[in-house]
């Protein structure tokens, strides 16, 4: 007597990868679509612990901990990332709904490094707002600068000068920095440069600014080769992020160098990449700025200039490389991804 066919999963049809846990939080199944996203086979996932598959943080564990009875509405959680242990973890965007004997775990995958580049699609009416806070900013820098100028000539005493000089000196990186985000001057020919060096001044920078307030941490590896870069422009770069580290409360910024190898950048695949790390233990990324943290203008505090995530963006497309990050409240992670092979062009 022949054997029925088997009876197939109905979820196994949809392409969102979806799994399913009993009341403990473990998973007693998934669809195709799931397995196939994790690469390994569904056989072995059942009865392996939900939250274990979180490689990074515990968002997913304390999703699992609530009392989702009284929430109606999925917890959404952003770019987690998940793997089967052992493997090489991916990132998703994940709704985890409560059902009456479980929960429901439905993953949207996310690239670490997209693509698309939010200051590539910027509205064009924010352009041209852009553009006029540039013009009415030009004109009082360079009154203040003028003033300042002539004030610097009446000064004798050597603590009133040192303040003009201070004025001065924030008036040009002001006016730099109008110039650099609305008007991008030509990049300088790249040289080769270490990049230990560039973060050695960066934390020299943070040590002035945050004093002993701040433990500033180097993971470095010494056997990275040189980059070919702007050395001016990365310091610029690394500085916004170390800043951004310590203006969110955090007491401790790590600088943490590594070997990326077969690294997408977009849609470039490259050999080797510089992948450098800023960790913080901060407050973290407000939710509401997730997807506009990159943008100019957007800023989680309220004397920011949202000036400065903005511009690390810009060097690292100069430099053919990507800025992306994953945040929960106390570890922020930010990361830049350099590639260390030259351009096409330069092959010649």
């Amino acid at each position: 007597m022949p054997l029925p066919p088997p009876v197939e999963d109905p979820c196994d049809r949809l392409a969102t990868p979806l799994a399913w846990t009993g009341a403990d939080a473990r998973i007693g199944g998934c669809n195709a679509a799931f397995a196939r996203w994790l690469g390994v086979g569904a056989r072995r996932l059942p009865g392996l612990p939900l939250a274990a598959l979180e490689v990074e943080g515990n968002a997913l564990g304390r999703a699992l901990e609530q009392d989702g009875a009284t929430h109606e509405e999925p917890w959404r959680l952003r770019r987690v990332p998940l793997a089967f242990p052992g493997a090489d973890a991916r990132f998703a965007d994940i709704w985890l709904s409560r059902r009456d004997d479980g929960w429901l775990l439905e993953v949207h995958p996310v690239e670490e490094f997209p693509g698309e580049d939010p200051l590539r699609v910027l509205p064009s009416a924010l352009a041209a707002s852009l553009k006029g806070l540039a013009h009415e900013l030009r004109n009082p820098l360079a009154g203040i600068k003028g003033a300042a100028q002539l004030l610097a000539r009446r000064v004798a005493d050597p603590g009133a000068r040192e303040l003009v000089d201070l004025v001065q000196a924030e008036v040009e990186r002001l006016a730099g920095l109008v110039d650099e985000l609305l008007a991008p001057a030509p990049p300088r020919p790249h040289a080769p440069l270490n990049v230990h060096g560039v973060l050695e001044r960066v934390l020299r920078l943070a040590e002035q600014e945050a004093g002993w307030a701040v433990r500033l941490v180097r993971d470095y590896d010494p056997s990275l080769p040189d980059l070919e870069g702007d050395a001016d422009r990365l310091v610029q770069a690394a500085w916004n992020l170390v800043r951004n580290a310590i203006q969110a409360g955090a007491t401790a910024v790590t600088l943490r160098t590594r070997i990326e190898r077969d690294a997408r950048i977009g849609e470039e695949l490259h050999a080797r990449a510089l992948r450098l790390e800023v960790t913080d233990d901060g407050r973290g990324v407000p939710a509401e700025l997730a997807e506009q943290i990159f943008l100019p203008l957007v800023s989680g505090r309220a004397d920011g200039t949202g000036l400065g995530l903005a511009m690390a963006q810009q060097v690292a497309r100069e430099h053919r490389g990507a800025l992306a990050y994953r945040s929960r409240p106390g570890h922020t992670v930010f990361v830049l991804l350099l590639p260390l092979d030259k351009e096409r062009g330069d092959e010649a």
